[in-house]
């Protein structure tokens, strides 16, 4: 018992790479007041950071990404070409751009992101302390780095096969009435993995797709033109009372919470802005709650990975009015296993996958017009 409390207090290794001296230190005085975690090393630029991953081990780095020499996005390039395996968490501003380049970290690899605030009292505030701290352990926890293991399919595959699977369906089972509705959740992992997902289901779809992924604000609209711009279905970030159509994935606005009404007999969206619920704001609970009411027959839920156990409650609680079928990721194939380890425990999941069969299961389950 004592080797094994002796390892679990072995602290992991933090680099911070950052040009502001500031930002630097705030990030140190943050990182070691945790007992979970001790900065070894600093470094001021991308280039810097470079020659020590080139000769260190880091269970984490905490990234910037305006900085001169090698900024962030080229640091992680880098790392990708040379195949140096680690484990990102990128510092990133909530501006247009900010969140833009944010997503194309994410794309290179960086497992999470943590938005850097512009106001100096908040950055020593016990809110955003809580908030890196968490985002940090998520990132160093996860059983992903920035390299992928699995073979990465080019567009041209990925929609032979997805036609193939719409051809197979449409021949196999009869026209869907449109009853049916998908309802997705995720958190740490989850930009990158809706990359394995969403840009896999076809345009005729017979269902509208509905996504929680926990962001702030600013940074969910960049996730949807980006998934946008390599799918086949459309996607945009849910707009207050926008009509639910077939074929169309909405993602819920970060900072508030998304859910289902009927107004004139369909089905629209309604933002409330009650307080972060499981410590997030969108909560998927709240999503799956609300299509109690709704007139869908069934209700498609898929849970990918993330942190905690946002979806659970919603879900259970949805199930005691509705159809559902409930589709999990893998532990495997999740980056961090928390969400849908907390869904599979219920009892209530259908199917467990790997990530790369989601969207399969989905167009099995709704069908195709």
């Amino acid at each position: 018992m004592t080797i094994n409390s002796n390892v679990s207090k072995i602290k992991k290794k933090i680099l911070i790479v950052d040009d502001s001296a500031l930002m630097r230190r705030v990030m140190c005085d943050i990182i070691n007041s945790d007992e979970r975690f001790q900065v070894v090393e600093q470094a001021f630029d991308g280039q810097a950071a470079y020659e020590l991953l080139k000769k260190n081990q880091y269970d984490g780095i905490v990234l910037d990404v305006n900085m001169p020499k090698m900024n962030g996005i080229q640091f992680l390039r880098a790392l990708q070409r040379d195949k140096i395996r680690a484990r990102v968490m990128m510092a990133s501003t909530d501006t247009r751009d900010g969140a833009a380049v944010t997503m194309e970290a994410l794309d290179l690899g960086a497992i999470d992101f943590i938005e850097k605030p512009v106001n100096i009292v908040y950055l020593k505030s016990s809110g955003f302390k809580d908030q890196f701290l968490d985002t940090l352990y998520a990132v160093v926890s996860s059983r992903q780095t920035n390299i992928s293991v699995s073979p990465v399919l080019t567009r041209e595959k990925q929609e032979e096969k997805t036609q193939s699977l719409v051809n197979i369906v449409r021949k196999s089972s009869p026209a869907v009435s449109g009853q049916k509705i998908v309802a997705l959740a995720c958190s740490t992992g989850g930009p990158k993995a809706l990359q394995s997902v969403v840009p896999r289901l076809p345009a005729e779809l017979a269902a509208p797709v509905l996504i929680v992924q926990h962001m702030p604000k600013g940074f969910t609209q960049s996730l949807a033109e980006r998934l946008d711009s390599i799918s086949k279905v459309k996607v945009k970030e849910a707009a207050e009372g926008d009509v639910l159509e077939n074929g169309v994935v909405y993602i819920s606005m970060g900072g508030k919470h998304m859910n289902v009404v009927t107004k004139g007999g369909r089905a629209t969206i309604k933002y409330t802005d009650e307080p972060p619920r499981e410590g997030v704001k969108p909560c998927a609970n709240y999503m799956y709650e609300s299509l109690k009411a709704s007139s869908y027959a069934q209700i498609v839920c898929v849970v990918l990975t993330g942190m905690g156990a946002d979806g659970t409650k919603g879900i259970v609680n949805l199930e005691t009015s509705k159809k559902i079928h409930v589709i999990a990721q893998d532990e495997a194939s999740s980056t961090v296993y928390g969400m849908p380890k907390a869904i599979a425990a219920t009892g209530l999941v259908n199917q467990v996958v790997p990530l790369d069969n989601v969207a399969q299961e989905i167009i099995m389950n709704v069908g195709v017009r």
